[in-house]
């Protein structure tokens, strides 16, 4: 463990909020921060703020910015813990990758961080003199870098060069991939990028759009496809619940009866055996094992031999080789020309 996590450890993140709080002098300005920033509780708005103190939101909005700007002004000199806060934020910073969530960070800092903990950590690199904050919004998550690399602005342009990387290559790769399209040296530095913005999404070592089920599976559907296009090759169905228990989705608690129920439903999967599933975009295509032995025939153009049949059909479908013979034999359009070979009959 560095020495900055160490000393961090010693700083209990309550006592240098509370600290902090205690350098400001009205109580009812300590309440707005403590409960802007959500220090203590859930963030409230500037609405229910107001009503609980008996003012209007814009009265709340200003007295809060006035304490803000007042507390980041004599941060660097008068305000207690921040020199100590802000050599573990930049170390961590660093070991990240040089841009990282405030999520991630309260993390390490915190066995079982809470979203108070996220909070104040946030609250903390805010008032760091060194520190440049990301605010949350649909595209970004909170996040901070450190100001001498990093302004606001600058973050958001180089997580754009990250997504604009991303599609152009058009599906989940690696970092090393998106970090080599771009001409940057750092994979981990584009990674620490990657992971500040909600446009993006990481799954199985590959990053991708949020928007892509590869990295981002939103529905069952979507987790049965990236477990077949993992794997590589036809699964059963109850192998393929058991892969999504053993998973790392967000939600993985899945029945075998419903991954079939789904298999059945969704076009992208085709039933190639009993029980047994593949991927359409592998080439397989719906239908029955006569289906399957008229495609092969069509597509000969002549008689096969039925051991030749058998084999063509058993690329296509994953059954008994009894299964094939007894279609062969007893479906009306096949039509035997020569001992154990056979043609479509006419029409």
């Amino acid at each position: 463990m560095s020495e900055e996590m160490q000393e961090m450890q010693k700083l209990n993140l309550e006592q240098v909020v509370n600290d902090i709080l205690n350098t400001i002098e009205r109580e009812r300005e300590r309440e707005i921060i403590a409960r802007r920033y959500g220090l203590f509780d859930r963030k409230e708005t500037l609405e229910q703020i107001g009503e609980l103190l008996g003012i209007t939101r814009e009265r709340v909005r200003q007295l809060e910015k006035a304490v803000m700007t007042k507390l980041k002004a004599v941060a660097a000199k008068e305000l207690p813990h921040i020199s100590d806060i802000e050599t573990v934020l930049t170390a961590q910073i660093k070991e990240l990758g040089g841009v990282a969530r405030v999520t991630d960070i309260a993390d390490k800092l915190v066995d079982s961080a809470s979203k108070i903990d996220h909070s104040r950590v946030s609250f903390l690199a805010q008032l760091s003199p060194n520190i440049t904050h990301v605010d949350e919004n649909d595209h970004f998550h909170n996040a901070i870098a450190l100001k001498a690399e990093q302004t606001e602005k600058s973050v958001r342009e180089h997580v754009g060069h990250v997504i604009d990387a991303i599609k152009k290559i058009g599906k989940p790769v690696s970092i090393k991939e998106i970090a080599g399209a771009m001409g940057h040296p750092e994979a981990k530095a584009v990674e620490a990028l990657a992971s500040v913005s909600k446009n993006l999404a990481t799954l199985n070592g590959r990053w991708g759009l949020v928007k892509w089920p590869m990295v981002n599976p939103k529905n069952i559907r979507d987790k049965i496809y990236v477990i077949l296009h993992e794997n590589g090759k036809q699964m059963h169905f109850g192998e393929i619940a058991e892969a999504i228990r053993e998973s790392d989705f967000k939600r993985k608690d899945v029945t075998t009866q419903a991954i079939h129920n789904e298999l059945i439903k969704d076009k992208r999967f085709i039933l190639v055996g009993r029980g047994i599933y593949a991927l359409k975009e592998w080439g397989f295509k719906q239908g029955t094992v006569a289906d399957v032995i008229t495609e092969v025939l069509n597509d000969a153009g002549e008689p096969l031999h039925r051991d030749e049949i058998v084999k063509r059909v058993l690329k296509k479908r994953f059954v008994k080789e009894t299964t094939i013979l007894l279609n062969l034999q007893g479906k009306p359009q096949f039509k035997r020309t020569a001992k154990a070979t056979y043609t479509l009959a006419e029409k």
